[in-house]
Order: structure tokens, then C-alpha cells, then sequence
């Protein structure tokens, strides 16, 4: 218990006292019989450690001030600020439970007696509960299987999963490989090749394979093309969520193209071409001149010049795109630490204005072409530059018609900014989507993506801000300066709305912008998997389904209202009431419930989202949402220093209906969750059933959870389709 010292030396002074040991320290013997102590786990046993630790006087009897002080020590021990702050509150609770004749203390059988209530405690504790006979009979792989028929069905389940990426990356690689072999032949059954040699062929058939790449790694960033094209049916046969992984393996083709082409001309061909005799250099005066160039005129022309900058530009942009210096991972002294971070990203890739300036020229100032329409960089880049040019174009003309008015800022802990803003009329958008947000008072060219939180119903937009960066510190620092401490009990540690009399800064916002989970519709059941500050595209979604869901039920009342039901008591119908009650288009919703994970490691994270939280668990009467919050800080359930907190939570839950830890409706669980369980439970509980899990955060996680998917689906009837969010 390194890391809850305090709660330590509790226990050890308890379990002294049971052996009347007056000592600091134990022998081997004594650390072996207190060891078999603490490792019980029955009830009783963690019951007897745990009121022997309030009870520090042993008189059999538990004050108000000793169940206090147990209270804040675990709350301490599991970094707990809040829960410590309210100790006497919730020590007054458990008295007020046990102690109704008002006695002062209460006793062992009391306190066993409150833990043994199933309605208020075991019940409420138990987060992941399944039934082990539902889950076999979905279980289908339990059966015993071939290995053939073990790797077929993994085969299967692959191809299914991964078809559009696998048809998409293998027509991509096949027309790569054609263009070079189609330029290696051409120069393989040229004059030039029995002066460089396959130098020559390398490098041209290379340099066809990056016109191709360099037109092609615009596409996936052309956000309002793709957002389109999600709506239409070539969305079920592209991988449009995979749009950022396929730009950064174009990037990779390109470094290669570039290695390949680059190195061949400046390590092979150029060599060749200088130490040629005059008899062999005659038949390439028409392309280098009457007299042979030598090397550095060769690097210093108007081919090798634009080389060398896109090269520079190139692998300038490519290092500090890479995750090492995006993230900030890698630590510099000043003032290099600039090169590091979001801006050092955004602001390197701009360099590709640069890129595509030069490599026209170079593919205008070819070597061994002399014929114009044979000069084909233009051709390629022409369609895919003329779009990106566009939609840049477009984003500057709407950016300037979406200036919104801020209604709210609150400040929570975490720091995170929530900012709350009018939704300009034009400004139409689906649940699980993202839009580009610009501050001029903290930078006139930075745009920078955040998940809409609120609902497509909701007369407002509003975005989750956490201060990740220098950008997103400098947001948070110009906001909190027209925001003041929050009045009436409101939550967060700063908050503004429109009767602030201090001005707000300016805000404007690009979008909306497709993303995986705006497709959540389509699926029969939801997971959504949220870390930390990777909740934020879900809140939207469980808004918006419950929106839905009571909409859907208000419209079949109505209906039934307006057009009861033909029934053997009503003999006959006029025609006019008959077409109107067939033609009424009936409304289809099928997603039919969904699931919450939520993961974070402070307390203060449960105020970003609390209101939304409430107001969803007030809405959702048919049960349709469950939601379950998970406090890594907090150690497991089982352990001894939570048992004390988890017995809080029960009774307050049952009291007042809110959780201790959150300060919501909504049970907090302790210790990271279980996923395979968590799998398990859904899986068993909707057979046959297409489940959309749904990520956001650490990629850690998401490669967990998509094997997870890839395991069940190999072995159960539910199947489930991982998807994770890209920005």
C-alpha cells in the first residue's frame, strides 16, 4: 500500500491491537499470520478488520467522530478530495441509518446489517453482473471446433471486418506497382539506360508512383468532400473512418518514392552520367547540353534546386507530424521545444504550399522529356489540388458566416472549458459529429477540431474543451477572464453566461465534419467507450437517442389518438379517413438501447458532463441508457481501503438517490473495467443483435477492445463492429 500510507499504518495498528502488540515492527511470523488476515475474503473477516479499525479504543462501540475519521482516511487513501470535504456530512448519514434511538455509536451488527442489505448494497455494487446460461447459449464457439474450421472462421470474420480497407488498399498498391513497372520498361528500352542503367529505371519508376501519391494524399483531407459522401452509397464500399490512417500511409509511399527516386539520381545516375565518355554522352546533348554538366551544375539547376526544397520541406513536415513531436513526447530546451507540440504540426504542414509549388515546376523541368504532354505531374495533381483549393476556399466564406454569440462558459476541474453558443440557422449537424473551432484572441489562423456535445435538437451548440496544449491553454486563459465564481450551488470552478457584464472573445466555427460515430443509427445496440475527455462525442449521442426514442413514442400516441384502431365494433370506414391512416409514414428508429463506459482518473472529470448525466437518467423511463462511470483512482471493489466508500454509496444511492463519488444519478464503478466482461454481458443479453462499438481515446485501448470485437465475433451470434474516433 505504498501509494495510501496513511490507511496503511491504520490497518497495521489495528491489526496490532487484536494481538496486544505494543511494537512498531513485526517478525516473520506475526507479518505471516496478519498477512492471512488481510488476504480473507469472506465478509466477515473484511467486516471485523474494518470496524476494528474505527473502533481504536476496542469498547465494541463506533462514534460519529471515529466513522468520520475512517471516511476521510479512505477517501485520502483513494484520492478522494471531495468525499473528504463532505466526511461529517456523510459520517451523519450512516449514524442517522443506524443509530435512529440516538444513542451516539452504533455496533457490529449494525454495521453488518447495513451491508447485508441487497437492495442498497449488493445489488447497487454489482457493476457488471451477467447470467452465465444466457451467455452460453449465445456462446456458440464453446462447441468444439477443427483448427481448419477455427482458421477458416478467422479468416472470415477478418474479410468481413476489414473488406473495404483490404479492396481499397489493394487497388491503390496494384495501380503503384503498374505505373512503376510501366516507366521501368519505358527507360528499360531507352538510350539513357546503357548510360545509368537501372539507376535511371528506379528512379522514373518511382517518381511515377509519387505523382500518383502526392495527388492522392489530398483526398483524404478534403473533410467536406468526405462528410458528403458518408450520406451516400459509396459509404458501404469505401472506409471513409479511415480516412487520417490512409493519408499517413500514402505518406509513408511517399517517403519511400522519394528515398528511392532522390537516392538514385543523387548517389547512381548523376555519377554515371558525369563519368560517361564523350562518345556515350552524345546521343543526351539534347537533354543536358552540348557540353556534359558536371555534378554540382546537375544539383544546381532548376530540376535539382525544387528537389532538394521539396525534399527539405518534406522531411521537415513529416518529423514533426510524427507522434513523438505532435504529442510532445520528446523533450527539447528552449527555444527548440517550440518544434514540438500542435502548432510546430500545423504550422509544418502548411509547408506542402512549398511541396506542390516546386514539384510542378521539377515536373515541368524534367530530365530526358522534351515533349509537353508527356510532362504529366500537372494531369495528376490538377482534379485533386483544384478540390482541396476549394474546400479551403469554402471554409474561409462559411468561417466568416458562422461567428457565434456565446451564451455559457463554465470553468470545471480537469481543466476543462465548456463553451455553450447560439447554432447560427444554416448550421445542421448529426450526433457524434465534430466541427473546427478559431479564436482570434488567441491565434487568427489556428483551427482546431472539437466534438459537439450538444444534441441536433438542442437550441445551442456546445463543445468540451481540456487544456491538452499551448493553443487550448491560451483559450482557457482569454475565457476565464470574463468568468467569475459560480452562484447558487452551480457547478464548476468558474462560469459566465450572457448577463456577465465582461465581454467574451470572439469565436468562430467551421463545420459540421463527419465522423465514425454519426453512423450510430444503424446499429441495433450501442457501446460507447469514452476515456477521460474522449466522452464528448457520446454525450451527444445519448441525447440525441433519447430525443429520438420519445419522439418516435409521442408520434405512435398521436397517431393513435388521431386514428384509432378498426375494430369489429365499428362495422365500416369512409375512404378519406382509410388513406390517411395507411399513407402516414410510420417512423423507424432502430437503435433499441445503448451502453455507457465512461473512464476517467479524477473526480472533478464527473462535473464536465454531470447535467447532461442527470437529465438523461431522468428521461430515460424504459431503462434504454445504461451509463456507468469508472474512477481508476479508486481502488477495486473487494479492496479494504474502498469497502468504506462503497458502503457510502449504497446508502446514499438509496437515501437520495445520488452517487457519492460523481454527484450524479449514475452508479461510479472503481478500477478500470472489465471489457471482456463487458462484452460478454451485451453479447448474452442481445443475441443475433448488430452492436456498433464506439471509441474515443488512448489507442492503447483501442486495439484491446478491437480484438475483443474480432474474438466474439469468431465465437458468439451477436456481431460487433469497432469503430474508433479520428480527428
Amino acid at each position: 500500500m505504498m501509494e495510501s500510507k496513511e490507511f496503511a499504518m491504520e490497518l497495521f495498528d489495528t491489526l496490532c491491537r487484536r494481538r496486544q502488540m505494543q511494537s512498531d515492527h513485526i517478525n516473520r511470523e506475526e507479518l505471516r499470520e496478519i498477512w492471512s488476515q488481510i488476504t480473507d475474503n469472506s465478509f466477515d473477516s473484511r467486516l471485523q478488520i474494518f470496524f476494528d479499525m474505527v473502533d481504536k479504543d476496542a469498547d465494541g462501540h463506533i462514534t460519529e467522530a471515529e466513522v468520520k475519521e475512517i471516511i476521510m482516511l479512505s477517501a485520502s487513501a483513494n484520492k478522494l478530495a471531495r468525499l473528504k470535504e463532505q466526511a461529517e456530512e456523510y459520517a451523519a448519514l450512516i449514524m442517522e441509518e443506524l443509530d435512529p434511538e440516538g444513542l451516539g455509536y452504533i455496533e457490529l451488527w449494525q454495521l453488518e446489517t447495513l451491508l447485508l442489505q441487497k437492495d442498497t448494497y449488493v445489488n447497487y455494487s454489482q457493476a457488471l453482473s451477467y447470467t452465465s446460461q444466457a451467455l452460453s447459449q449465445n456462446l456458440a464457439g464453446l462447441r468444439h471446433k477443427s483448427p481448419i474450421r477455427k482458421m477458416s472462421s478467422k479468416l472470415s470474420y477478418y474479410l468481413e471486418d476489414n473488406w473495404k480497407r483490404l479492396w481499397v488498399l489493394a487497388l491503390w498498391i496494384g495501380i503503384m506497382v503498374g505505373l512503376f513497372i510501366w516507366k521501368f520498361i519505358q527507360y528499360r528500352n531507352r538510350y539513357v539506360f546503357s548510360v545509368m542503367g537501372y539507376c535511371v529505371t528506379i528512379a522514373k519508376g518511382a517518381a511515377e508512383t509519387l505523382k500518383l501519391n502526392m495527388a492522392l494524399i489530398l483526398l483524404p483531407v478534403c473533410r467536406n468532400t468526405i462528410t458528403w459522401l458518408r450520406n451516400t452509397r459509396a459509404a458501404r464500399a469505401l472506409p471513409f473512418d479511415d480516412n487520417i490512417n490512409f493519408h499517413k500511409t500514402i505518406a509513408a509511399a511517399i517517403v519511400v518514392g522519394v528515398i528511392l527516386h532522390a537516392g538514385n539520381h543523387l548517389a547512381c545516375d548523376f555519377p554515371r552520367l558525369i563519368d560517361s565518355s564523350d562518345e556515350t554522352y552524345g546521343p543526351l546533348r539534347k537533354y543536358f547540353g552540348e557540353t556534359k554538366p558536371t555534378y554540382l551544375a546537375l544539383v544546381r539547376g532548376v530540376e535539382g534546386v525544387t528537389g532538394v526544397i521539396m525534399v527539405v520541406c518534406m522531411l521537415i513536415a513529416f518529423t514533426l507530424a510524427t507522434r513523438w513531436f505532435r504529442r510532445s513526447l520528446v523533450k527539447l530546451p528552449k527555444p527548440f521545444d517550440k518544434l514540438t507540440g500542435f502548432n510546430a504540426f500545423w504550422y509544418s504542414h502548411h509547408l506542402f504550399i512549398i511541396v506542390y509549388i516546386s514539384l510542378v515546376i521539377h515536373g515541368e523541368r524534367l530530365y530526358l522529356i522534351l515533349d509537353w504532354y508527356k510532362r504529366t505531374t500537372w494531369m495528376y495533381l490538377a482534379v485533386p489540388v483544384g478540390l482541396y483549393v476549394g474546400e479551403r476556399t469554402l471554409r474561409f466564406f462559411r468561417s466568416g458566416s458562422y461567428s457565434v454569440r456565446i451564451l455559457k462558459v463554465a470553468i470545471y476541474p480537469g481543466n476543462v472549458l465548456t463553451l455553450q453558443m447560439s447554432k447560427p440557422p444554416t448550421f445542421r449537424y448529426k450526433s457524434g459529429q465534430y466541427m473546427f473551432v478559431q479564436c482570434p484572441d488567441v491565434s487568427p489562423f489556428e483551427w482546431h477540431p472539437f466534438s459537439i456535445t450538444s444534441a441536433p435538437g438542442d437550441e445551442f451548440l456546445s463543445i468540451h474543451v481540456r487544456q491538452l496544449g499551448d493553443w487550448t491553454r491560451e483559450l482557457k486563459r482569454v475565457f476565464s477572464a470574463a468568468c467569475e465564481p459560480p452562484m447558487n450551488g452551480k457547478s464548476g470552478l468558474l462560469r459566465a453566461d450572457e448577463n456577465t457584464k465582461k465581454t467574451f472573445p470572439k469565436l468562430l466555427i467551421d463545420g459540421p465534419y463527419g465522423s465514425p460515430a454519426q453512423d450510430y443509427s444503424k446499429y441495433d445496440v450501442l457501446l460507447l467507450v469514452g476515456l477521460g475527455i474522449g466522452a464528448t462525442p457520446f454525450i451527444s449521442i445519448l441525447k440525441d437517442l433519447i430525443n429520438n426514442i420519445i419522439k418516435m413514442e409521442e408520434e405512435d400516441e398521436a397517431s393513435t389518438d388521431l386514428y384509432p384502431p378498426i375494430g369489429p365494433s365499428k362495422a365500416s370506414v369512409d375512404l378519406d379517413t382509410l388513406m390517411r391512416i395507411t399513407s402516414k409514414p410510420k417512423r423507424v428508429f432502430k437503435t433499441t438501447n445503448a451502453y455507457f463506459y465512461w473512464v476517467t482518473r479524477e473526480q472533478g472529470s464527473f462535473d464536465w458532463f454531470k447535467g447532461i448525466m442527470n437529465e438523461i437518467a431522468e428521461l430515460d423511463q424504459r431503462n434504454i441508457i445504461e451509463m456507468h462511470n469508472y474512477l481508476t483512482s479508486v481502488y477495486e471493489e473487494g479492496d479494504a481501503r474502498s469497502a468504506l466508500i462503497t458502503m457510502l454509496q449504497a446508502l446514499n444511492h438509496a437515501k437520495n438517490g445520488v452517487d457519492v463519488v460523481s454527484g450524479t444519478r449514475v452508479r461510479t464503478h472503481f478500477a478500470r473495467p472489465n471489457f471482456k466482461r463487458v462484452l460478454s454481458k451485451v453479447a448474452s443479453k442481445h443475441p443475433y443483435a448488430k452492436i456498433g462499438v464506439f471509441y474515443c481515446g488512448a489507442p492503447v485501448l483501442a486495439q484491446e477492445l478491437s480484438n475483443l470485437c474480432h474474438e466474439f465475433n469468431g465465437k458468439c451470434t451477436t456481431k460487433f463492429e469497432f469503430h474508433k474516433e479520428h480527428f
